[in-house]
């Protein structure tokens, strides 16, 4: 495939840790492009070089402005390049996601080459249900902002997916434990390394091995959806508050009666007290 790319932006998935994932087709075009954009040079450097590939990298992260976007803008119209994440699908809670529409917006081609996950991977070992899920990237730094995350999805059918790092899984835990009652939730760390694992239980349950175990390396945190026997438990201020954060009373209050099956006037009555 090499030199017989078209001009345009190739989004490669990159190995999440094993490096014996990487693609046929992304080591192809790994090769056939004109330069590889990406966030650390460093780190897509030391694949390249295990792959015996040698191209030319151009950083991209999330500090890049208008000028970097625009410099790739104008190399992809005239010749192929590749864009990479540290690890895994460029875009997944990764930078990109400008690039990608500013290119459609000006009929540059794109294309998306599959790969490795993490959130996926983390959905297929935790044995919770997959019919459904719900990707949500990283949970908020701040207590605050993390309790009205989970309660403003605390209603949703799906198992819920997060990002998350080593240092905030006790914290993230505490919350969950205190906004989502009950739920099962699933922590899946180091995948596709040698040290892979994925343990199940309550909250709880998962802070006190890690307390005494602390972990390493980039986590997959994942919450059971909310089953019937945990509707009334709930948090249906935290839900209020969460949705009151962006709408009137009356909105929020339909939004959570739409969400929970409680009533809405009931609702409506205690939107106002919160306010």
């Amino acid at each position: 495939m090499e030199n017989t790319l078209s001009p345009g932006l190739y989004i490669v998935a990159t190995p999440i840790g094993n490096l014996g994932d990487i693609t046929l087709r992304a080591v192809d075009t790994l090769k056939g492009v004109a330069a590889v954009a990406c966030e650390d040079t460093r780190i897509t450097g030391k694949l390249l070089h295990h792959l015996g590939i040698k191209q030319r990298l151009i950083r991209y992260d999330d500090h890049a402005g208008e000028h970097d976007r625009e410099r790739l803008l104008a190399l992809m119209e005239a010749e192929p390049v590749a864009l990479v994440s540290d690890a895994g699908t460029p875009l997944i809670s990764d930078p990109g996601y400008r690039l990608v529409r500013t290119a459609r917006e000006r009929g540059i081609a794109v294309t998306s080459l599959p790969g490795a996950n993490a959130a996926v991977v983390g959905v297929t070992l935790s044995g919770l249900p997959n019919d459904r899920f719900l990707f949500a990237g990283f949970l908020p730094n701040k207590a605050k902002a993390r309790e009205d995350t989970l309660a403003s999805l605390a209603a949703v059918p799906a198992t819920l997916v997060f990002y998350e790092t080593a240092p905030r899984l006790g914290a993230s835990l505490a919350a969950i434990e205190a906004v989502l009652p009950g739920r099962e939730v699933a922590v899946a760390r180091e995948l596709t390394k040698k040290f892979e694992e994925c343990r199940t239980g309550a909250p709880s349950e998962i802070a006190a091995h890690y307390e005494a175990h602390p972990p390493k390396g980039e986590i997959v945190l994942l919450i059971a959806p909310p089953g019937d026997e945990a509707k009334g438990e709930v948090d249906v201020d935290a839900l209020l508050l969460a949705a009151l954060a962006e709408a009137k009373a009356s909105q929020a209050a339909a939004a959570v009666a739409k969400a929970t099956g409680l009533d809405r006037k009931t609702l409506y009555a205690r939107a106002m007290e919160l306010k």
